[in-house]
């Protein structure tokens, strides 16, 4: 029995034996597999070919202030120069990229011996930019980009190439300083396009009149004659001021800022300024709107029905002289006319005789009719009228002197002297007439 506990267990060590062996074997032949392909790999990493010129794609593994490292299957890594990474000026490698990008570059020189593989993103970059450029620049379709840097007489922008957006193009009005559009993304179309001399000039103005012109329009549109809206004073002048209403400047003559005389507007309203305007025209055509400031507030005679009544005495001032009188404002915006005949007591052949523009007068209201704008004024109503001036006394007839008789013959002041007189004088006359015949 134990002899064949004992056969049984060598037969069991001898079986053990062989499968620890054919595990080892297996083991090995798989440890060998493995190191077959490992060298494959390795091997198929060298024979890998690059040259010059070659298009290859990666990741970016690292990047330092003036380069990035870039992972493209190689046996060590490729390297892009900042100055390789854009067509514009960058202060450090990492504004261009960022690790994990996949990026397309350029073998722009290799050599194996000193591990050394330069790379060019920018040549890749530029070359599919310019048939986007000058797409863009056929259709005139426009398409952001990112201001990089602020250079004089402008700004820059990587469109693959460089692109220069003059001072004059960037915005509607003008920008005095540049220095907070670093980073600012911009909306523009290519107005300039010379691939053989790497010149783009781009306009963000252009798009911007664009979008201001089509604003415009549909503001317009829905603007109507008559209608009252707010709006801001946005630039003044000596003629009026300009107030946008809703992204469109409308013109506030000079003469519908108030209702009282204005000299200039900046005596009445400020840049800034929000203020109630009344719709007076609209002309698309033109593209003009025009406001009125004083006409969306209450009219000087609507105020003043409380203010003004007949026989009211005020002072006013002269504003106009005319032929026929004089007009004094009572309150700002409301004048009466004071008629030459009720200026003085004493007949005056003009009221420039008594009067001067810009003269304070005191005043008696005759008539006040606020619904047709009319006021009837006296000065010398306020005045005492003057003594009358005494005339002398006719004499009795029968008092008068007797008149002096004039000692001559050839004349008599009565009738019948007088006839007498021309019948002696005629009768002489026709007596040597009738000798003669």
């Amino acid at each position: 029995m134990s002899e064949e506990i004992k056969n049984q267990e060598a037969a069991d060590n001898v079986e053990n034996n062989e499968t620890v062996e054919a595990t080892e074997a297996v083991e090995s032949a798989e440890a060998v597999t493995g190191t077959e392909e490992e060298v494959t790999s390795q091997e198929g990493l060298e024979i890998i070919s690059l040259k010059k010129g070659d298009t290859v794609k990666g990741t970016i593994v690292k990047i330092e202030d003036n380069q990035a490292y870039v992972s493209i299957g190689y046996k060590y890594d490729g390297v892009i120069p900042i100055r390789e990474l854009s067509s514009v000026q960058l202060d450090n490698a990492a504004a261009a990229v960022e690790v994990g990008q996949e990026v397309e570059c350029k073998v722009v020189s290799i050599n194996d011996n000193k591990e050394s593989l330069v790379l060019s993103k920018r040549a890749i970059d530029s070359e599919k930019s310019w048939e986007d450029l000058e797409k863009y620049f056929a259709s005139q379709e426009s398409f952001e980009v990112t201001v990089a840097d602020v250079v004089k007489g402008g700004l820059v922008a990587d469109v693959g190439a460089r692109g220069f957006i003059p001072a004059s193009m960037v915005e509607r009005h003008f920008v005095e300083d540049f220095s907070d559009y670093k980073g600012r993304t911009l909306r523009v179309k290519v107005k300039e396009l010379d691939r053989e001399n790497s010149k783009v000039i781009l306009s963000a103005k252009e798009v911007l009149e664009e979008e201001f012109e089509a604003n415009k329009q549909k503001i317009m549109s829905e603007l109507s004659e008559g209608q009252i809206i707010e709006g801001t004073v946005q630039r003044l002048t000596q003629f009026g001021a300009f107030v946008d209403v809703g992204g469109v400047d409308g013109l506030v003559h000079v003469s519908e800022i108030a209702w009282n005389h204005v000299e200039k507007p900046s005596d009445v309203v400020s840049e800034g300024d929000k203020v109630r305007v009344k719709v007076l025209k609209v002309d698309p055509e033109k593209g003009k709107i025009s406001l009125s400031i004083k006409a969306a507030a209450p009219g000087p005679w609507d105020s003043a029905a409380g203010q003004i009544n007949i026989g009211d005495v005020v002072t006013g001032e002269v504003k106009r002289l005319v032929n026929f009188g004089a007009f004094v404002e009572l309150l700002p915006g409301v004048e009466g006319l004071v008629h030459i005949s009720q200026i003085s007591h004493k007949h005056i052949g003009t009221p420039h005789e008594v009067l001067k523009e810009g003269q304070e007068v005191q005043v008696k209201v005759l008539d006040f009719n606020p619904s047709e704008k009319r006021v009837s004024l006296s000065i010398k109503e306020t005045e005492e009228a003057p003594a009358p001036t005494a005339r002398p006394e006719r004499s009795n007839s029968r008092d008068r002197a007797p008149k002096e008789v004039l000692n001559n013959p050839n004349v008599s002041l009565s009738n019948e002297g007088l006839s007498f007189t021309l019948a002696e004088r005629f009768g002489d006359k026709l007596d040597k007439f009738k000798g003669n015949n």
